[in-house]
Order: structure tokens, then sequence, then C-alpha cells
């Protein structure tokens, strides 16, 4: 358990660190950045080729380098200077996506091309991706890191929820290379934040030599502790049913409610209001335990479940506010509980497997979900993205109830405390 008690003014304390400050504004834009490009080169590919595999194979393109180089990525971070890794990472980013952009607007662009770039830029920030996890403790110190994580994975969510939203439109509106020139700008705007931070602001990991069996050693660690381990559990179901929305919006709004793309913008809005509802109460949180992990998940399963079978439009609008504040609420707790639990030596490398864990479910996840949604309905698929998540979370707390010796109980004389995890008597 970590626990703390922050107050509303407490609500942004990391952002009295100068280099964070510059970290947060710069992450806000190129995290919407690059899920407006994610969007746009699907579409691209789409228009380029017709062929909805090759879509399918951009995705694989961009995810699958984290899936293959996820390990080595930590052990890079661990070893050598954070932020010197990110300022080259981004750069090879905003420099490919600019060359893409200028491409896809001079109407030179072909095919291979886009699949040359997704291959870079996935490796790219396959390796980022760890470092740049790692890098926030650097910035904030010891004091500020739980404040900061919880913003900083705020930001990540809320880039994934409001990109595909103006993505969208702008593809809509003036083509699908704006959103990959916007990309390219957003990328850039990182780079210049991590050139011109306060070097002897900073606080640097300890770096570690190099060996042999870091990876092994990294694993060992997760597996040894609950408070890592349980998270990327749970993270993991809901990466592969939960957390492919663009998909489950697309497919309520061209077949259930036929609102075309500006409900899909809608919903992909609604659910950004919810995640910033979301934000703010994350970073005003007591404490983490994997009791309000597991309660969190359970919640952000059953309110996607209930916009499967919502009865009324309105309710189902409503539900999509409440899946963005649920989804962020857990996505926060999950990597705050995870960054917090590991010694700084090994941050780099444990924050790899968890990153893994997020995008390869994603991965997963997007192909599959898109086949139930294609072949069994919405229905079907809100009810499944949110029903297996949920079922994890109880399973999960079962185990737990059980290690613990705990009990849950039920009375209808104090509505607030209707439901509780008790100690079992000896």
């Amino acid at each position: 358990m970590l626990e703390s008690r922050p107050t509303w003014r407490d609500t942004f304390a990391a952002l009295r660190a100068h280099n964070y400050r510059l970290y947060i504004v710069s992450q806000l834009f190129a995290n919407t950045g690059g899920w407006m490009a994610r969007i746009a080169i699907d579409w691209l590919v789409l228009e380029l080729t017709g062929n909805i595999a090759l879509v399918g194979l951009v995705v694989t393109l961009q995810f699958a380098p984290t899936l293959v180089l996820g390990p080595w990525a930590g052990v890079i971070s661990d070893r050598f200077d954070r932020r010197r890794v990110l300022l080259i990472t981004q750069t090879v980013g905003t420099v490919c996506n600019g060359l893409l952009a200028a491409l896809v607007l001079t109407g030179a662009v072909h095919a291979w091309h886009v699949f040359l770039v997704a291959t870079v830029t996935g490796t790219a920030m396959a390796i980022d991706g760890p470092s740049r996890s790692a890098f926030v403790g650097e910035m904030v110190g010891t004091a500020q890191l739980r404040n900061a994580v919880g913003l900083n994975s705020a930001i990540f969510h809320l880039g994934g929820l409001l990109g595909p939203a103006i993505s969208s439109v702008l593809i809509v509106l003036i083509g699908s290379g704006w959103s990959i020139a916007a990309n390219a700008f957003t990328s850039a705007v990182a780079v210049l934040a991590l050139a011109v931070m306060r070097r002897r602001e900073l606080v640097p990991s300890p770096r570690v030599d190099a060996r042999r069996g870091q990876i092994r050693e990294a694993l060992r660690y997760i597996m040894g502790k609950p408070a890592i381990a349980w998270p990327m559990v749970l993270l993991g179901f809901n990466a592969v049913f939960g957390m492919n929305l663009p998909v489950l919006f697309t497919s309520a709004a061209t077949e259930t409610y036929h609102t075309g793309a500006g409900g899909y913008g809608l919903y992909s809005s609604l659910a950004a209001v919810g995640a910033l509802c979301g934000a703010l109460l994350s970073s005003t949180r007591r404490g983490i335990r994997l009791r309000s992990l597991v309660i969190a998940v359970i919640v952000y399963g059953a309110v996607t479940a209930f916009a499967g079978v919502a009865p009324w439009y309105p309710l189902f609008l409503g539900a999509i506010v409440g899946i963005g504040l649920t989804r962020l609420l857990f996505g926060t707790a999950a990597e705050a509980m995870t960054q917090l639990s590991t010694n700084a030596a090994i941050r780099g490398r444990v924050m790899s497997f968890y990153i893994m864990v997020l995008v390869g479910g994603q991965a997963v996840g997007g192909v599959l979900m898109g086949w139930i949604a294609e072949h069994l309905g919405t229905t079907i698929a809100f009810l499944v993205a949110g029903s297996v998540p949920a079922l994890a979370g109880v399973v999960v707390a079962a185990i737990l109830a059980h290690r613990h010796e705990l009990r849950i109980r039920v009375s209808l004389r104090t509505p607030r405390r209707m439901v509780r995890i008790v100690r079992r008597s000896s």
C-alpha cells in the first residue's frame, strides 16, 4: 500500500519543478499528436491500398518493436542517460513523421513509405518508452514522484482519447496529411523541451553496469513483488479487451447508432471529458492499494458493459463519460503503483515489461475486438470489453482475499459503506 493525504492544492504539486513543467506540457502535445498520427496513418493506408489487412500490418509494424525490443529497451534505460536517450528517439520520430507528412501533402506518397516510417518510428518508440516512464523520477525526485506519475499517466491517457477525436475531424475536413504534420510539430516541441531543461536540477538514478542476466533479474523482481505483478496482470486483461475504444466507438457510430464520423468524434470527446475528471481525481487520491486497483478495474468493466446494453442513447453517452473516467483512474493507479514499488536502479527494466503488456495487449486486442465487433455485433463487443476485465478483477480480489484472510461484508444499514472488505475473525 502507498499512502498519503494530498489535498486539492496538491493536485499539481509536481509542476513546481521547472523541468517537469516543460516536460508535461510538451507531452500533452506529443501524446495527442502521436495518437492523431496513428489514426491518420491507418486511414492513409486504407486510402492508398483499399486493403484492410494492410492497415493491420501497419498497426503491427508500429507496435511489434515494443514486443521484440522491450526488455532490451529497459536495459538501455537503466544503463544510459535517459534524457539523451529521449532526445535521440524523439528526434528520430520528428524527422520520420515530417518526411511522411511532406510526401502525403505533395501527393508523392506510396504504401511502402508508410510501412518504412511505421517500422522506424515504432522501433524508436520501443526504445523511448521505458526511459520516458523512468525519467519522471529524475525530474521531480522522490517527494513528488507519486503526483508526477499520476499526472504523466493522465496525460498519456488523455492523449489517447483526444488524439483520435481531433484526427478524425482533420481527416474529414483537410485530409490525413495534416494530422501527420501535426504530430511532427508536436514531436519537435517535445525535443525542444528536453533540450532546454536545467540539467543541474535533475536527480539522476544510479546507472547499472553491463552484465549478463539483467532481463531475468527484472522478471524475478516483478514476480517477487505483488504490488508490481498484480497490476500487470490486471493491465494485461484490460489492455487486450478494454482499451481499444476506437474500435468500440467506430462500431457504435456505424452499426448501432448510425451517427458516422461526427458520432465517433462525439464519443471520443465525451470519453476525454471523463478522463479529465479522472485525472483530477487521481491526483488527489489518498493512497494506492491493490484493493482500490481491483475495484477500479471492476467498475471500469461494469461501466463499459453497461454502455453496450444501454436502452437509451443519452444513457449510452453518459456511460462513455464514465468509461473515460474509470479507465484513467485505473491506468494512473496501475502505473503509479508499479513505479513507486520499484527500486530506481531497476525501474527502466520493470517499466519496459509494463509497457510491453500495455502495448502488446492493445495490439492483440485491436484485432480481437475488431473481429468480435464485425462478426458478433457492437453490443457483444462492449460486453466482452467490460466483462472480461471485470471478471479478472473479481478473480484477483478472491485470490488476494484468500491470501490475506479477508472477506467481503455487505450491510444495508450503512449505505455509505454498504460493501466492505474486512479481516476474517479467527
